[in-house]
């Protein structure tokens, strides 16, 4: 009876993608279903470390955290859990074969954010790289179902489509990232004096993560097209919506894209991707 352990741990994951994230919901949920559960175990090992580190805040973080960090690497080797979200990401890993550089990465950004509230250059770079340009490499393993010289070559969009992402929910939440954790993430932005320079200088390097990811996006494997294509529209409609408006606004306002307006964007991209007009 494993099988129903894996599949209800599993569902676990999917359940906690749902709650979390409308947007990446409804883009894994038009993958090929082969993927679709897989990429749930990542979402919802990537959403419980973040959660550690941005609401536990009454509790001790930084043991929570290294205890989360073992418990990962132990459910890894051993190859089973009772962690039901560690249980189906060690099943993701051990099955596609993702690096331990990538799971190191992307916790030690976490841990970033219990010390850190102000990132200059390098770190800034450090914490995109390992909360988010890594999470796109985790999930291009599963994408790639292991043709590694597919996945060499789209290494490079799926970390820009990952730091997109990111940098433009570090402009969405702002002034929560501010104001309930003390956090800054670009790098010489002061946000009491954020101005219109800084977020067209934002703005333009979002833009160029933008550029390069869609060169990898086109170029993934039909089961994963359309899904990654989908949460890119997604965030590019979020993104003119945020370029629309001056700065004073982005640092007191939460943009986001309606669930009407999700669904307009879900439909004219499947027509596009049907038509191979990507």
């Amino acid at each position: 009876m494993l099988k129903l352990y894996n599949d209800t741990c599993m569902e676990c994951s999917r359940l906690i993608t749902h709650r979390y994230s409308t947007s990446f919901s409804m883009g894994i949920r038009v993958f090929e279903k082969k993927l679709r559960l897989p990429v749930y175990a990542i979402y919802g090992f990537v959403r419980f470390a973040d959660e550690i580190v941005d609401t536990f805040h009454d509790y001790p973080k930084a043991a929570l955290l290294e205890q989360f960090r073992k418990d990962t690497y132990q459910a890894i080797e051993a190859g089973i859990s009772l962690n039901p979200v560690l249980h189906a990401f060690q099943q993701t890993v051990n099955q596609y074969h993702i690096e331990r550089e990538l799971i190191d990465a992307f916790l030690d950004s976490m841990e970033m954010d219990l010390f850190h509230s102000n990132y200059e250059d390098r770190l800034y770079a450090e914490y995109i790289y390992g909360s988010a340009e890594v999470v796109g490499l985790m999930c291009l393993r599963v994408f790639c179902e292991g043709d590694d010289a597919l996945y060499q070559k789209l290494k490079s969009s799926a970390r820009s489509l990952g730091a997109a992402f990111q940098k433009i929910n570090f402009l969405r939440d702002m002034g929560s990232d501010f104001e309930e954790r003390g956090r800054v993430y670009f790098p010489g932005v002061d946000f009491s004096r954020f101005t219109n320079e800084d977020k067209l200088d934002i703005e333009a390097d979002i833009k160029k993560d933008f550029d390069d990811a869609f060169i990898g996006i086109v170029q993934l494997p039909k089961s994963a097209r359309l899904g990654v294509y989908l949460a890119y529209v997604y965030y590019i409609n979020l993104f003119q919506k945020i370029k629309k408006a001056p700065a004073k606004q982005v640092v007191q306002t939460r943009f986001r894209v309606n669930d009407g307006r999700k669904f307009i964007l879900l439909c004219s991209s499947a027509l596009r991707h049907s038509l191979n007009m990507l």
